[in-house]
């Protein structure tokens, strides 16, 4: 059995207290991994200067070579994992059995991370607006017009608290290996895999060990990463992000309540996107931010939702190894059933109608863990408490609603997918402050350009512009 230890800034690190990582369907113990507290953690991140020092010992150019080296190694590699040597296959039978997600798209993950690795130089670049990467290394520099320019780093490390429920959001904390900051990391309990993986792809690669903290452990531990790093991201529910909204020492991940908006011109041709929204809805098992939770149209709601319905609502559970699975299991038999009882609850309401409840249970119970069926729900009005909720398995409302009262209406929408050629109503989409990416036109929700911020950007979130100014410094007599 694979042991996962503790990494204390590129040193392993025994440990007394030890978990297994379990078989999401038959509870048998497919891995151990060391714990570490609080106080371990925080001892460690008085040290994390020393993270970052060894990364400036590289120029970004190296580093991000390295990073495109790393993405073979983690793609295609045998790789030191734990106490193991790890493949790829091993990789994904692991992640899917610890996880629930099906195997294809377990490697469809992988090939993400893998693919922002390959691009990282194209993507910084995009993301910097094109800045010499070398102003962010040292501090300062001229970018034309014979002005100085200087951005400083505001932490030596990006502290993370990573999630269980999807491996692809690890692409938000790779580029901080290459702007130099090194990483203290929480690994998911139930998905430690991504980060231990991409860690020995870095080393293996030539990034120092010394940038790389990784901390398996309970509430504490992850405590203690928030407390002592000037920049950490956390993943987790609405109530998450709420608790950090306006600390700009944290970057919050939570639910995406991505929509799709459809335009009073082109929505008597509704069956022509049809593709789209199902796309949107049922990719990735519903479990990302960036699945859509609502979609919104003047009319022709129904014939919508029924449309939908029929495509996803005869799904059902298939085992992992199946290419055509289609659902990933909730690994805590609970959050299903507390899942559909909010579910049920949200049906109650006059107004909404179960427009898949034709293709049978959509709670499916087994020993160890549950599966929730696809479900799309018909809304009369926005006003119905539905029209703003978001659950982590395929789930969609479709919404009835005036075009002129959308946007106004929609509420905060990670991805908002506008289907419409109306100039005007692209151009009110386009200010809207409640949507943060906003594509025109017929693109899934859930495909993303890697070339574009995502949720904020990270140059902005670890770096901060400000003034820089140089004297002409008089010469010494008899110099």
């Amino acid at each position: 059995m694979i042991t996962l230890h503790p990494l204390r800034w590129g040193k392993t690190y025994e440990s007394m207290e030890m978990n297994d990582v379990v078989h999401f369907d038959t509870g048998e113990p497919i891995a151990k991994f060391g714990m570490v507290g609080g106080g371990i953690v925080t001892r460690d991140l008085k040290q994390a200067h020393k993270a970052r020092e060894a990364l400036l010992k590289y120029s970004t150019d190296d580093l991000i070579g390295m990073c495109k080296e790393a993405a073979v190694l983690f793609e295609s590699a045998d790789l030191t994992v734990g106490d193991s040597t790890q493949s790829v296959e091993d990789f994904v039978h692991q992640q899917s059995a610890s996880t629930g997600l099906p195997e294809h798209m377990c490697r469809s993950n992988l090939k993400k991370n893998s693919f922002v690795l390959a691009h990282m130089d194209e993507i910084l670049q995009c993301l910097t607006r094109g800045l010499d990467l070398s102003i962010l290394s040292k501090g300062f520099g001229e970018e034309g017009r014979n002005v100085i320019v200087s951005y400083q780093c505001q932490t030596p490390i990006l502290g993370a608290i990573l999630p269980n429920n999807s491996p692809g959001v690890h692409t938000l904390w790779l580029p901080a290996i290459p702007l130099q900051v090194g990483l203290a990391l929480k690994p998911g309990s139930q998905e430690p895999w991504t980060p231990y993986r991409m860690v020995s792809a870095f080393i293996q690669a030539g990034v120092p060990a010394e940038a790389f903290g990784l901390y398996p452990g309970g509430h504490d531990a992850g405590g203690a990463i928030m407390t002592s790093s000037p920049r950490s991201m956390i993943f987790g529910s609405a109530q998450t992000v709420a608790q950090h909204a306006g600390n700009p020492r944290v970057q919050a991940h939570g639910p995406g309540f991505s929509k799709i908006l459809i335009g009073d011109d082109v929505v008597d041709d509704w069956e022509n996107y049809l593709d789209v929204m199902v796309e949107s809805v049922l990719s990735n098992s519903g479990r990302s931010c960036i699945n859509c939770s609502g979609i919104w149209a003047s009319r022709h709601t129904r014939e919508i939702a029924q449309a939908i319905a029929e495509k996803i609502g005869p799904v059902d559970v298939k085992p992992p190894a199946d290419p055509d699975a289609a659902l990933a299991a909730f690994t805590v038999k609970a959050m299903a059933t507390g899942t559909y009882a909010m579910v049920e609850s949200d049906l109650a309401e006059s107004g909404v109608t179960d427009m898949t409840a034709q293709f049978g249970e959509k709670l499916i119970e087994r020993e160890h863990c549950a599966y929730l069926r696809p479900m799309v729900v018909h809304a009369d009005s926005p006003d119905r408490a539905v029209a703003a909720k978001e659950y982590m398995f395929p789930f969609v409302s479709v919404v009835e609603c005036p075009q002129a009262e959308m946007l106004r209406r929609i509420g905060p929408t990670l991805v908002g997918t506008v289907l419409t050629s109306d100039a005007s109503f692209i151009d009110q989409a386009g200010r809207c402050v409640e949507i943060d990416r906003v594509n025109i036109g017929p693109i899934p929700t859930n495909r993303l350009n890697w070339l574009q911020p995502h949720e904020g950007n990270i140059i902005d979130f670890l770096f901060r512009s400000r003034a820089y100014q140089i004297a002409d410094m008089p010469v010494p007599a008899g110099a």
